[in-house]
């Protein structure tokens, strides 16, 4: 069965706060889109590499990308990430001839490592939908009005981080039931696990470990530690 991984990298970062897109900053060496591209391609068990961006940048990310050979196509997103994500199936059904295993990862986790890659795919042959999760270190409490009103067991509790992985049909089809729901516009997922709980609840989806490693970089300090973890000296090149 084919894997595809999808790179979504068309979020406008504006918690960031940054004037330049932050999935085009560049630390040892490469753009953030770049580092994920290339731990794609160097993953034995994947066989192409989609990438959904904005259409401002589909022209410069797809000049930067000219020597990572399983990037097969550069594609413009939508306004949100549920939106990207129509826009990567719409081409996966076109180029699709049978049912694949797609993962999808944000373009702002460029420490994801071949490990996390190498489980997902594997985790894809058991499950048809997997997320990848470290265990919440912090006591997570629900707060309302200023006030903390009950302490969530922890040891039940994880974060998620990306790669999210599924079978092609089980997305399309989350999202095809999503897309008829006149309400899914006014309470939008902020994942594509969430799509698949709301759904198809009957479809169970199974957890990979991840890796503190595996950060998001969502504001300016975490560059500074993406930009440490990759070189010795914190200096990008």
């Amino acid at each position: 069965m084919r894997t595809v991984a999808v790179v979504l990298a068309a979020g406008s970062g504006s918690r960031f706060g940054s004037a330049s897109p932050k999935q085009l900053r560049v630390v040892a060496g490469r753009t953030l889109i770049e580092h994920c591209a290339q731990a794609f391609d160097c993953a034995p068990g994947v066989d192409q590499v989609l990438i959904v961006t904005t259409a401002d940048l589909e022209g410069q990310v797809r000049r930067g990308l000219t020597g990572v050979p399983k990037v097969v196509a550069v594609i413009q997103g939508g306004a949100s990430r549920t939106d990207s994500t129509r826009q990567a199936l719409a081409w996966l059904s076109r180029e699709a001839t049978a049912d694949a295993k797609v993962l999808f990862h944000d373009a702002a986790r460029p420490l994801v490592d071949q490990r996390i890659i190498a489980d997902c795919v594997a985790a894809l042959d058991r499950w048809r939908a997997i997320s990848v999760v470290v265990p919440a270190s912090d006591t997570i409490v629900e707060v309302a009005d200023g006030t903390i009103q009950r302490v969530l067991p922890r040891h039940a509790l994880a974060r998620c981080q990306t790669p999210q992985g599924f079978r092609l049909s089980v997305i399309r089809q989350a999202y095809e039931l999503a897309d008829a729901d006149p309400d899914f516009a006014s309470m939008p997922a902020t994942d594509d696990c969430g799509v698949v709980l709301r759904y198809l609840p009957e479809v169970r989806i199974g957890a990979v470990p991840g890796s503190e490693r595996n950060l998001k970089v969502t504001y300016a300090q975490d560059l500074a530690i993406a930009r440490a973890l990759m070189t010795p000296d914190g200096d990008a090149e």
